[in-house]
C-alpha cells in the first residue's frame, strides 16, 4: 500500500452557505471505493442533514482504503486509530456549525464510522453500518468502549445473512460487541448481497427521522 498524506477531501449534499444549523451526517465508503460512492444515497436521506463523504487516506487500485485488511500483515489496529484521528482532525474544524454529528458508514466504512464513535462517543449522536463490522480494540485506549457502554448510543446495522464479502468472524464479534455496547437496531435484509436495497434506504431514513431529528 501506497501511503499518501491524508487531504480531507469531502463532497458535500449542501453548499456552504446552506449548511449552518442542520444536522452533519457523515459518509464513509468501503475497500477500494471514493468518496462519490455514496453520495447517491442522498435523495433517500432526510433532507434537513447535510451530507459530507470523506475520502479514505490510502490510494490503492482503483480507488481508496481506510486502513490494510484485517488478514494482510500490514494491518494494525493503530492503522485504524491514525485513520480515524484524522477524521476527527477535520471533524474538529468543521463540527461546531452543525447542530449534531451522525455517522455512516457502508463496509469498511462501518469499521472507520463506528471507531469514529467509539473515539468520542459524547459527540456523535447515531451511527448507521450497513454490510460492515466493528474492529477489535484489543484495549486499545483510543476506543473509549466504557463511556460508549454508558452512554449506549444508537447504532443501526443492517446487513445480508448471505453477505460472501464480510467473514463469519467478523460478524460474530460485531454481533457480540454491539449487543454489549450500543442500543442496537438490528435489520437483517435478503437478496441484497454485499449491498444496499431501497428498503434498508428507507429503514436508515426512519432511524435517522427518531434517533436525530426527533430525539428528545
Amino acid at each position: 500500500m501506497t501511503e499518501t498524506t491524508y487531504k480531507s477531501v469531502v463532497v458535500w449534499s449542501k453548499p456552504e452557505a446552506e449548511r449552518a444549523g442542520t444536522p452533519l451526517l457523515v459518509l464513509f465508503h468501503g475497500y477500494l471505493s471514493n468518496e462519490q460512492d455514496l453520495m447517491g444515497l442522498v435523495p433517500g436521506l432526510p433532507e434537513e442533514f447535510t451530507v459530507a463523504a470523506v475520502r479514505a487516506p490510502v490510494a490503492l487500485g482503483p480507488g481508496f482504503s481506510w486502513f490494510p485488511l484485517m488478514h494482510e500483515p500490514d494491518f494494525s489496529v493503530d492503522k485504524v486509530t491514525g485513520a480515524v484521528a484524522d477524521v476527527w482532525s477535520w471533524l474538529d474544524s468543521v463540527k461546531d456549525q452543525h447542530s449534531s454529528v451522525s455517522v455512516l458508514g457502508f463496509s469498511m466504512g462501518m469499521a472507520v464510522a463506528t471507531s469514529v464513535m467509539r473515539h468520542r462517543p459524547d459527540e456523535i449522536a447515531a451511527v448507521v453500518g450497513l454490510s460492515g463490522f466493528v474492529i477489535p480494540a484489543d484495549g486499545d485506549a483510543f476506543f473509549q468502549d466504557e463511556a460508549v457502554k454508558s452512554l449506549k448510543p444508537a447504532v443501526f446495522w443492517g446487513r445480508d445473512q448471505a453477505d460472501q464479502v464480510i467473514t463469519p468472524d467478523k460478524i460474530e464479534f460485531t454481533h457480540a460487541w454491539l449487543n454489549e455496547n450500543v442500543n442496537l437496531t438490528k435489520v437483517l435484509y435478503s437478496g441484497i448481497g454485499h449491498g444496499i436495497n431501497a428498503q434498508e434506504l428507507a429503514h436508515v431514513k426512519e432511524f435517522l427521522t427518531y434517533k436525530v431529528l426527533n430525539a428528545k
